[in-house]
């Protein structure tokens, strides 16, 4: 089964690049605890969309450059890239919301 894949600085354009399908990354923090709120439906997406979509997060007390570069304010912030690029966002911990991107997502 698929996990989220914690993604750095270091890793994060290149993991982009090589990506064949959508890539949904969440923004957070340990302290954050709507980050722990959504996180197991962050984690079940990436179980049961293993293939049509890959899972990633990004911890910005770690990576704070990758956090000012993608302009995240808030946490969670929930990200979709298309083709390395950034496709869709969704700022707070909405399990239907965040349905909806995914859903968007896999639709193109």
């Amino acid at each position: 089964m698929a996990e989220p894949i914690a993604l750095t600085k270091e890793t994060f354009d290149s993991f982009m690049q090589e990506a064949t399908v959508p890539v949904l990354v969440d923004f957070w923090a340990s302290w954050c605890g709507p980050c722990r709120m959504i996180a197991p439906y962050v984690e079940t997406l990436a179980q049961e969309l293993d293939g049509q979509l890959a899972v990633a997060k990004v911890n910005i007390d770690e990576e704070p450059d990758l956090a000012t570069a993608y302009q995240v304010m808030s946490i969670p912030t929930l990200m979709v890239f298309e083709n390395g690029k950034k496709a869709d966002r969704l700022v707070g911990a909405n399990a239907q919301a965040l349905a909806q991107m995914v859903a968007r997502a896999l639709e193109k």
